[in-house]
Formats: structure tokens, C-alpha cells, sequence
């Protein structure tokens, strides 16, 4: 058997050996390729991975040994990622090129984000042997983008905005964008793969006569090892894994803190991921958006200039060290499907905050595993923020169980053999 993984990003063990920079964006889809590597002459299944490069490196093919005796087949795609609201034919020529070369039995799409899966579900035209994975859903994303931002908030425009062209208004305007090809993509699949009520029922409302497969996602293999332990944390420090559009939510935290520190003085917020509250020379205060001089204005309003520290892109690892510090991770986006940020916080057994949104109840059961609020409530997330920080023995129970569930929702071995068994019942 024949399968072409479609990928938003170039896996690093391939970028490893090709020399190039690469992301450790998506470490879930290496975890995958890891286990692949290490079963596929038991499977006999060929792979080959297509995946997005810059107009600087080309289009890729190439036979390279990945693992001690596995050939992968690999094709780089010419993709503008910055762009991903434009959609560009060269990319569906170059798919047909790539398939046509490959000769794929079943061409595998993850993730529908970007306009290359829409390409790739033109060019094979087989929905009886296309799949696609959901990671979020963008046409989703796009209502509720605004996260109950003020309209005077949502119609600013910052120097920066005007010059880049991405006000928030036209940042929603791009995932609408991006939300019509990925239903389009939706539709030429015979074969949907996703892991919550959320995406279930919505794949099912853009294309009914699809066949849906649970499969659920194998994390980054660091989050496996270690354990949260109270005694080793920083005390009431809550950390968030991103924050620098609105959708993540990181306004409404802002806005619960006051509330938090009159209970708990010392509380702090770490947040992970882009910065967009720099504030060290003129250029970054010139580069500030729309979305980053509200989140100024909430910390200036709300006196948390000494409470909040901006920590940038994090690996792996340092993400991993991160998490242990913290007394709790919160998640407080206006919508998720099932984010690998909770995941990996209760695999290391982090006490976890979660907006109840999408899907995450499929991952994260309200008081058995963490807590959950309802959306976009304040004073529900200061509420449960508070709530761990007071009831130590409730939080090391909720502790125990997340690592255990998400042990068995992010298992390596059952999530390889449960994709290698779609592969078989779709080619069968």
C-alpha cells in the first residue's frame, strides 16, 4: 500500500536531513512518523510526504532514508504560509505532478487550515481514498474570532495593521476566506478523521455522506515523561500557551485577574508563544496591532504591569519546563477543537482552567480531570482559577486522573494502529 501524507509543515526529520530550517510546530505529526518509521516494513506500506516550502527552496522530490532502513518519498510544495487566505493553482498543478509520480493507494490530508489541502483534494479527485484529519476547524474559528472584543476594540487599526493590511476586521475576513476552502475540501473527502462531538457534527453538516473515523493525536514524546509536582511549582502562577490573537482569549484572563489577586496577592501570569506586548524601542511599539494595544490598555487598566511575563516561542522541552512550573495551565479560547496545549498539561498531570468550547469536554472531563467554565464567562474562569489554588486535595485528584486519561486518549501505539487499520478498511 501506497500512502501520501499531506502535511501543513516540513517535518523536522526531514528538514534534518535536507538541511533546512524547520518548526517544531505540529510535534504530534513527528510523534506519528516516528512510530511509522519504526513499524512499516511489518505494515508494508510505502509512505510519502508532501509538505509546503518557501519560493527560496523549490519544489522537492526526493527518496530519503529516514530511520535506520525506511525510504520516504518527499515533496516539497512552493506555499506562501503568510498568505493562506489566497488561494494559488500553481499548487494544484504541482499536487498533480506529486501524485502522479507517487501513485498514491490513499492520499492523507492533516489539517484543513490551508488552501494546499483544498489543491490536493482537486488534483486526486478520489474521495473513496481521500481522508482528511481535522485539527481546527477555520470556518469555525472565523465567528468566533472576536472573542467578545468591544466593537470600538474590533474596528481599531494600528500604523501596523494599516501597512500589513490585517486589522482585526480583516483578520476575520481571512479565515471566512480560509473557511469556504476548507469546506470545499470537506466535501471531495470520502473519509473525515477527527476526535470530538465538535468536529464530528460539523464535518457532518459540510459533507453528510462522509465516513467518519475516531482517531485521536499522539503528542510530542517529552510530554510523556515527568510529573507535576505542587511542592515544585511556582505557587499561584497560571500560564497560558498563547496569546497573541483573540481568539486564544488571553484578554479574558486580563480581565479575571483583578479578582484572582484579591483572594491570592501573589498570583502571576506566564504566557507562551509570539509577543506582541514588546515594548522595548519605538519599532516595537510601531509594529504593535490593534489586538496588542487593548491587551496594554486591560494591563495598564487593570495595574498588571509587574504580574504578567511574556516568555516567546518556546521548544519543546522548555514549554514542557514551563508547564511543570506552573500551579495552573488555563485555556480560555473563545472556541477549540481539542488543543494539544491541554493535552500536553495533563499528560505531566498540570492542574487545568478550560473555557468549555468545542470539543474540549472530549478531552478534558469538568471535575474528574480539571475544571471547565462556561464560555467567554470571567468571573466562571477567575471562579475556578481560584478553586485550584484553595483546594489542594481536589487538584491532586483531578492531577491523578488527567495524567491517566490522557495517557489513554494520546497513547502512541493504540492511535498508529488504529490509523494503520482506517488504511486498510478504506483500501479494502
Amino acid at each position: 500500500m501506497k500512502v501520501l501524507w499531506v502535511c501543513n509543515i516540513m517535518l523536522p526529520a526531514i528538514a534534518r536531513k535536507l538541511e533546512l530550517p524547520y518548526s517544531n510546530r505540529e510535534g504530534w505529526l513527528s510523534a506519528m512518523l516516528d512510530k511509522f518509521l519504526q513499524e512499516q516494513h511489518r505494515n508494508k506500506i510505502t509512505l510519502g510526504i508532501a509538505f509546503p516550502v518557501s519560493e527560496e527552496t523549490g519544489n522537492i522530490d526526493r527518496e530519503l532514508l529516514l530511520g535506520e532502513e525506511s525510504i520516504c518519498n518527499c515533496y516539497g510544495f512552493v506555499e506562501n504560509l503568510n498568505t493562506p487566505e489566497f488561494y494559488d493553482s500553481n499548487i494544484e498543478e504541482r499536487m498533480k505532478a506529486i501524485i502522479e509520480d507517487f501513485k498514491p493507494d490513499i492520499i492523507h490530508i492533516f489539517g484543513t487550515e490551508f488552501p494546499h489541502a483544498l489543491a490536493c483534494a482537486r488534483a486526486y479527485r478520489r474521495p473513496a481514498r481521500t481522508l482528511i484529519s481535522i485539527q481546527g476547524l477555520v470556518s469555525e474559528c472565523a465567528d468566533a474570532y472576536m472573542a467578545d472584543l468591544p466593537a470600538k476594540v474590533q474596528r481599531n487599526v494600528t500604523f501596523r495593521d494599516i501597512v500589513k493590511k490585517d486589522s482585526l476586521k480583516q483578520q476575520q475576513r481571512k479565515f471566512r476566506k480560509r473557511g469556504v476552502y476548507e469546506k470545499e475540501a470537506i466535501r471531495l473527502a470520502g473519509y473525515i478523521a477527527g476526535r470530538t462531538d465538535f468536529d464530528r457534527e460539523t464535518t457532518a453538516k459540510i459533507n453528510p455522506e462522509a465516513k467518519y473515523y475516531l482517531l485521536n493525536e499522539t503528542l510530542r514524546n517529552c510530554f510523556y515523561h515527568d510529573r507535576w509536582k505542587k511542592n515544585e511549582c511556582i505557587p499561584y502562577s497560571i500560564f497560558l500557551s498563547q496569546g497573541d490573537y483573540p481568539l486564544k482569549g488571553f484578554h479574558y484572563l486580563l480581565k479575571a485577574m483583578p479578582a484572582v489577586l484579591e483572594r491570592y496577592p501573589e498570583a502571576q501570569i506566564f504566557v507562551a508563544g509570539n509577543n506582541i506586548l514588546k515594548n522595548e524601542t519605538w519599532k516595537d511599539r510601531i509594529k504593535r496591532s490593534a489586538y496588542g494595544k487593548y491587551l496594554k490598555k486591560l494591563i495598564r487598566e487593570n495595574h498588571l504591569q509587574d504580574k504578567v511575563t511574556m516568555l516567546g516561542n518556546l521548544d519543546a522541552e522548555s514549554m514542557k519546563e514551563q508547564f511543570l512550573r506552573s500551579h495552573v495551565f488555563v485555556c480560555p479560547s473563545a472556541l477549540e477543537n481539542s488543543p494539544n496545549s491541554v493535552g500536553e498539561a495533563m499528560l505531566l498531570g498540570v492542574p487545568c482552567v478550560a473555557a468549555d468550547v468545542g470539543g474540549v469536554h472530549n478531552i478534558l472531563v469538568n471535575g474528574g480531570d480539571g475544571l471547565l467554565y462556561p464560555k467567554g464567562s470571567i468571573e466562571g474562569l477567575a471562579e475556578k482559577i481560584i478553586e485550584t489554588f484553595e483546594k489542594e486535595l481536589i487538584t491532586d485528584m483531578y492531577s491523578q486522573n488527567a495524567r491517566r486519561h490522557a495517557r489513554e486518549t494520546h497513547d502512541a501505539d493504540q492511535n498508529y494502529y488504529k490509523m494503520i487499520r482506517i488504511y486498510r478498511e478504506i483500501t479494502e
